[in-house]
């Protein structure tokens, strides 16, 4: 079992990588997605030059006393917790201190956190942007002040606008595309896209570009949060049993897309699911034929 999950990622990593490369334009530093590469490596805050020799050696005392913070729309679920072992350990890796806040999807609370680590004096700050109205003003406010601004996750069309120094994830249209081409190659004929976070740009995106390559029917809804999986599986449940041409399902994140599939499974639906991203219950069910396929944005990379 161990060898076969060991497999099914590096496939799933192989296409999240082949997606990336297909999805850039000819100016790799316009889109920014997927990439991390623009971090400073070559500097050095404390004076002492790198070991040019060994280009993973990195000194701990590089950071000094550098204070950078994340603020996303994150919760608690296997999505983001991954993310934030990621952070942390790129935090421990180059010597500086991580402050991790999440808002568990209010707009308002990551706002006001921003603003907080403005005034805190923040050396950096990351920050997902799944509703830009509120977030990109506390955003521009944080590069006037001089404060690196790097958006991740969500945040690929509005970056620049905000004057940061890139964004880094994934194209969510692109991924979209992908998914509604994989649909095709299934023979379905009529999709729900289910969304879990009502006002995110982002997973509205994959649903739109799901619509964009798949050559039937796309109904896009929301269908609860991932903090309340029985009632999203409820809504789901209600979705299906209203229309029964449904034959396929697409979750935008992990746990919507085990919810859609515990409702397909409970009416007895023969159905093509898909998700996003990944987590250890998705992976069993794409290996036990259960899920055909997700699309994994490497949450800890980013």
């Amino acid at each position: 079992m161990k060898t076969k999950r060991f497999r099914l990622l590096a496939v799933l990593l192989a296409f999240f990588m082949l997606a990336s490369a297909c999805g850039g334009d000819d100016d790799s530093s316009s889109d920014g997605a997927s990439d991390a590469d623009s971090s400073s490596s070559d500097s050095d805050t404390d004076g002492d030059a790198m070991d040019d020799s060994d280009g993973d050696a990195v000194a701990q005392t590089q950071g000094g006393d550098l204070t950078f913070y994340m603020i996303t729309h994150s919760d608690d679920g296997p999505f983001w917790s991954v993310l934030k072992r990621g952070a942390e350990a790129a935090a421990a890796d180059v010597g500086v201190e991580l402050v991790w806040q999440g808002s568990n999807n209010d707009p308002g609370v990551q706002a006001a956190d921003i603003e907080a680590a403005v005034a805190a004096g923040a050396n950096g700050i990351a920050a997902s942007l799944p509703s830009p109205d509120q977030l990109i003003p506390p955003l521009q406010a944080a590069v006037a002040a001089g404060i690196p601004v790097y958006t991740l996750n969500s945040g690929v069309n509005d970056y620049q606008s905000i004057g940061a120094t890139t964004h880094v994830g994934q194209t969510e249209v692109i991924a979209g595309n992908g998914a509604g081409e994989r649909f095709n190659a299934a023979g379905a004929t009529k999709v729900l896209c289910g969304i879990q976070e009502q006002d995110n740009v982002a997973l509205n995106e994959r649903c739109d570009g799901l619509a964009e390559t798949f050559g039937g029917e796309v109904v896009a809804s929301f269908m609860d949060l991932d903090a309340d999986q029985v009632a999203q599986e409820a809504a789901i449940n209600a979705a299906l049993s209203a229309d029964p041409d449904i034959d396929g399902f697409l979750g935008v994140g992990p746990v919507i897309t085990m919810s859609g599939l515990r409702a397909a499974t409970a009416l007895g639906r023969d159905m093509t699911i898909g998700g996003f991203d990944i987590t250890p219950e998705l992976i069993d069910a794409i290996e036990g034929g259960d899920v055909a396929f997700t699309v994994d944005q490497q949450q800890y990379l980013q």
